[in-house]
């Protein structure tokens, strides 16, 4: 086992390989090179053609790059709604994205239930809707929503839109991009990077939504409107300098993941989040902060931790293992743990075994 395990949320774990690659992309001149050249095209095309393989993306569907996936859910926002979204909110990071909508001057709604719990099978969208922002994976308080949740929206509300925040749960979940229109993340968590990329799925019916906006004189943005940026990546390129390095290190560890397989990392992950769910269950001195087994997420596992939670972190720590911190309010009562790709069966089994012996 390494000497530090990091179970933070993201930034987390970096996958094993990234310091090899890192090393491989300084000594072949990656982060100087140009964006405008063959060599930075190749590695644009190489990063989008395995993401496309990994998660399943169609052919119809455009791969582009931000700064971030803070930065794509106010594209999001800029370049799909002219007045209404309604958002699911279950947490800090899915109120984020609602309070960006208000922020922008949208007639936004949502439906919001407490922390720790998830939402009711059916619920009514109000009408004039044009966006469904859905967070798959609240990373504040391990709630993941189930796909049948999701992937319900679009039959039953044909003319919105559905945008899914995706940051702490791929490559882990299978979506069924027939039944979405828009997926993001951001690098630092389940791909075990460094922080600094975001990456932004999208159909065609997302585009002629920016487009008609644009036709109506509303403004959509500047240099990362979706028109251009689809534009651009038809070129295997992107409007403005972006994070070549970056690319280059996601390309080569989503080929990395493609050698150990899609299924494997999946099964992989079901294992280590039920042999932690499962020690959390048995402690006598804490337990999952998320109570319906049918919620918890299977790659931010929350703990409620009380009053020992700054005597656990400091255990841990000592045993090489460094959790997440609880977040905002439950800072001082909670531990979030990480499961990603990045995280061995071997490590989670350590952990697990370390908490049996906190008493």
């Amino acid at each position: 086992m390494d000497s530090m395990v990091n179970f933070t949320p993201g930034p987390s774990q970096l996958y094993f390989t990234v310091a090899d690659h890192l090393k491989k992309g300084f000594k072949d001149g990656i982060p100087s090179l140009s964006h405008r050249s063959k060599q930075f095209e190749s590695i644009f095309a190489r990063t989008t053609n395995g993401l496309r393989e990994l998660l399943d993306i169609p052919s119809d569907y455009s791969i582009v790059f931000t700064g971030s996936a803070t930065e794509i859910w106010e594209r999001i926002i800029q370049n799909l709604v002219e007045e209404k979204s309604h958002h699911f909110v279950n947490g800090a990071f899915s109120k984020r994205f609602f309070e960006i909508a208000q922020q922008l001057n949208k007639k936004s709604t949502k439906t919001e239930v407490p922390a720790g719990s998830s939402f009711a099978d059916s619920i009514s969208i109000p009408e004039g809707t044009e966006l469904i922002a859905l967070t798959h994976n609240e990373t504040s308080t391990g709630v993941s929503l189930s796909l049948p949740f999701i992937h319900s929206f679009k039959e039953n509300n044909q003319e919105c839109l559905v945008a899914v925040d995706a940051v702490s749960s791929l490559p882990y979940p299978s979506f069924d991009f027939t039944k979405i229109d828009s997926v993001f993340f951001s690098i630092q968590k389940g791909f075990g990077l460094p922080a600094g990329l975001g990456v932004w799925i999208f159909n065609r019916r997302c585009l002629d939504k920016a487009n008609q906006l644009l036709a109506k004189g509303i403004s959509i943005g500047s240099f990362h409107t979706l028109p251009l940026l689809h534009a651009n990546a038809q070129k295997n390129q992107t409007p403005e300098t972006p994070n070549v390095l970056a690319i280059y290190l996601l390309g080569k560890v989503v080929s990395d993941f493609l050698v150990r397989g899609a299924t494997t990392m999946r099964q992989e992950t079901q294992y280590k989040a039920a042999l932690l769910y499962k020690a959390l269950e048995d402690h006598t001195a804490i337990k999952p902060f998320v109570a319906d087994k049918h919620n918890r997420s299977k790659t931010v596992i929350v703990a409620e931790t009380g009053d020992r939670t700054e005597e656990l972190t400091s255990f841990l720590q000592t045993r090489g293992f460094f959790p997440g911190e609880g977040y905002g309010s439950s800072k001082k009562n909670q531990l979030r743990f990480a499961n990603f790709p990045a995280h061995s069966k071997e490590q989670f089994e350590s952990l697990v075994d370390a908490l049996s012996t906190f008493k």
